[in-house]
């Protein structure tokens, strides 16, 4: 080999390698704004190819002659045994031949998005959530969800305790069933006014694609219908009661905190943030997109 032909085919491979780079490099992981917005399912990945493999199909066989059949045997009590496998043959289970049912796909993933509006001349603008506010402020803060589910929001007072904010008895039927792509403006009829006390308060929040029954037996009152005799005894759906005034204990608030924080994305986007759409909001998502998944967002508002 020359010294040119080698100079040559060592570019060649380098060129080569180059081009192929791209293409094994891992796909970028998508941020909290990303995933929220992205309506395709939450696991780009294809799935692995399962081990198992579906048994080879036997080759036909040539066509035999017809032959006349022999008379048939006379009937017998005794009980019929499979024929007996001739020597040396190998028996493949049934369910080896079975292609294994592929598993249904992840659902997009979970998220919701909160925005604090603050009132300018009683026209709401959009805040950054570390703003500190002062006494006289009034604030409401709206939440998005990416698809339906339930929607359950609760404040802390200066005393400590927990008050029910969403749902709410002004709510039509007090129910907590929220859609997706549609933004819910909270407290729904009223606002958060700030007053000489400094502090913070606090808010949760709670998304979740199915009820939550630690929730909704906490939030709400199961009242039973009463049935004329003659009803059958099929169970009746019970109708659910808002509690007036319901407090819930810090340590309840903390273990549902505790229980559904994890595998969370949260990301903080502003005025700076790369992008085309401009905003003040913090983008909460579960990313694992199983059937049960939820979002859980605290909001902490600062006066001083």
């Amino acid at each position: 080999m020359s010294y040119a032909t080698g100079f040559f085919l060592s570019l060649g491979l380098l060129v080569g390698a180059a081009n192929a780079a791209p293409q094994n490099a891992p796909a970028a992981r998508l941020n909290a704004r990303e995933l929220f917005y992205n309506t395709t399912t939450a696991s780009s990945q294809p799935a692995p190819p399962s081990a198992a493999k579906p048994a080879a199909q036997p080759k036909p066989k040539p066509k035999a002659v017809a032959k006349a059949a022999p008379p048939p045997a006379p009937a017998s009590s005794a009980p019929q045994q499979p024929p007996a496998a001739a020597e040396g043959a190998h028996l493949t289970p049934v369910s080896a031949a079975v292609e294994p049912t592929p598993s249904s796909p992840p659902a997009p993933a979970l998220g919701l998005k909160y925005t604090i509006l603050k009132l300018v001349d009683n026209q709401p603008v959009e805040t950054a959530p570390d703003t500190v506010f002062h006494a006289g402020d009034r604030v409401r803060f709206s939440i998005e969800p990416n698809g339906p589910g339930f929607l359950y929001i609760v404040k802390q007072g200066s005393s400590g305790t927990w008050e029910t904010v969403f749902p709410s008895a002004e709510t039509a039927g007090a129910s907590n069933r929220v859609d997706g792509w549609r933004s819910y403006v909270m407290p729904p009829r009223s606002r958060l006014a700030f007053d000489e006390q400094t502090g913070k308060e606090k808010i949760f929040i709670v998304l979740s694609r199915v009820e939550v029954p630690d929730l909704e037996r906490l939030m709400y009152s199961l009242k039973n219908g009463v049935r004329p005799a003659s009803t059958p005894e099929a169970p009746q759906p019970q109708a659910k009661t808002l509690i007036a005034g319901l407090t819930i204990d810090d340590a309840t608030v903390g273990r549902l905190r505790n229980a559904y924080a994890r595998d969370l994305i949260i990301e903080k986007v502003d005025d700076d943030t790369p992008g085309e759409r401009k905003e003040k909001a913090v983008y909460v998502v579960n990313p694992t997109g199983s059937s049960d998944s939820r979002v859980v967002a605290d909001i902490e508002l600062v006066h001083q």
